[in-house]
């Protein structure tokens, strides 16, 4: 369960809560409207029909005709139902206060408590390690030859290979380059050999702020939409407010499958080029 999952639980369960403690309250202090119920009394009943019709029978007079039980009738009084009102303990005005008192203070308390743990749940999750699979983990990004395939157009052009899981474009490097390059001695560059390219996994982040980077194949590069940072397809910095070239995960090869691996824990940070691997811009700019 993600922490909004429960944040949003939590918020429900807070709203539930004060919601039951106000029925609460105003069940405590609204007056009892209920009716007052007891046994039906018959022989009240018959005394009043007999005193209507002695009203009506003498004209006004407020004299009442009281109707003598049946012989066969108990006549043994019933004692009248208490009245629940006149039962009811009163609470004082100073009472009163101190019970809402309560009752709000310690609402406030569960509420307090309630965010508290989801602070403290969320900030689990965040810290907990990933002991295996999704980011922060080695990531397989597919066979060496099939993604050299994809990536290498039939003109030399590039087409950088973007593997979600990984965040990361992945392109290739004559390994030719790499001694004289930036990347010289780091272990970001694999998967070479028999006059093969090697194989380099980037970080699809700008190093300036963190956008989202997009490739531009017009321009052999990558160019950031947010702030004009530009990059060639070795990811080495060419113009615009970035420090450093873009970053890089290391990367490893899994000889069993000949597949690239790429190492998401691992990031690789190098400066500004001073000589460049790729030739940027070679054609028109994507922003």
């Amino acid at each position: 369960m993600s922490a909004s999952t429960l944040f949003i639980i939590g918020i429900v369960g807070a709203g539930l809560l004060v919601i039951v403690g106000v029925l609460t309250v105003a069940m405590r202090r609204g007056e009892d409207a209920g009716p007052i119920t007891g046994e039906f009394d018959k022989r009240a009943k018959r005394r009043d029909q007999a005193a209507t019709k002695s009203k009506q029978a003498g004209g006004g007079e407020t004299a009442v005709a009281v109707m003598a039980p049946p012989e066969d009738e108990d006549v043994t009084p019933t004692a009248p139902p208490a009245d629940p009102l006149a039962m009811r303990e009163e609470l004082t005005p100073a009472e009163m206060g101190v019970e809402r008192r309560k009752f709000f203070n310690r609402s406030l308390l569960v509420i307090f408590g309630i965010f508290l743990g989801q602070f403290a749940i969320a900030g689990l999750a965040f810290l907990w390690p990933k002991l295996k699979g999704g980011f922060g983990t080695p990531i397989n990004a597919g066979n060496i030859n099939d993604l050299r395939a994809e990536i290498i157009q039939s003109d030399g052009s590039i087409v950088p290979k973007f593997v979600a899981s990984a965040q990361s474009w992945i392109v290739p490097i004559p390994e030719a380059e790499v001694p004289e390059s930036s990347f010289a001695g780091l272990p970001v560059v694999a998967g070479g050999g028999s006059g093969e390219p090697a194989l380099m996994a980037m970080w699809q982040r700008c190093v300036h702020l963190g956008c989202r980077l997009p490739s531009c194949v017009p321009s052999q590069g990558f160019e950031c939409p947010c702030h004009g940072s530009r990059y060639n397809f070795h990811g080495e910095y060419e113009s615009g407010p970035a420090p450093r070239n873009m970053d890089r995960f290391a990367v490893e090869v899994d000889g069993d499958t000949n597949s690239l691996i790429v190492l998401t824990g691992q990031v690789i940070q190098t400066s500004r080029a001073k000589v460049k691997t790729i030739a940027y811009p070679q054609g028109p700019s994507c922003i």
